[in-house]
């Protein structure tokens, strides 16, 4: 488990600007002060990122939930690390789509200028 949170982990700090926090005992990436996931404590099997295109997609995935909070009204969701039909590839995506919607369009610019 600590492997696939890992990379998703390191994934999320490779995009532009992004840092890591740790508010409440848990890690979370943030682009310019704002969270755009939360990856829980180091045990953690679930991550949290907000998605629009997905978001349907996301909440199809046994164990995937609208977040607490009320943060699931605003497009959060909470999915499990390890699930029939969840790899690697797919949590990078959803972590990139929630960095697309909380970054500033500059910073996004600059994502699509690398690819």
């Amino acid at each position: 488990m600590a492997d696939v949170r890992e990379k998703v982990r390191t994934f999320a700090l490779s995009l532009p600007e992004a840092s890591e926090e740790h508010p409440w005992g848990e890690d979370v990436a943030k682009v310019r002060g704002k969270i755009f996931v939360f990856l829980g404590s180091t045990a953690s099997r679930r991550m949290t990122v907000k998605l629009d295109e997905s978001h349907a997609h996301a909440l199809s995935i046994d164990g995937a939930e609208p977040t607490g909070y009320g943060l699931g009204k605003s497009g959060w969701v909470t999915v499990p690390l390890r699930a029939a039909g969840v790899d690697v590839a797919l949590l990078r995506d959803w972590v990139e789509e929630s960095y697309r919607i909380v970054a500033p369009k500059g910073l996004v610019a600059e994502l699509d200028a690398g690819d």
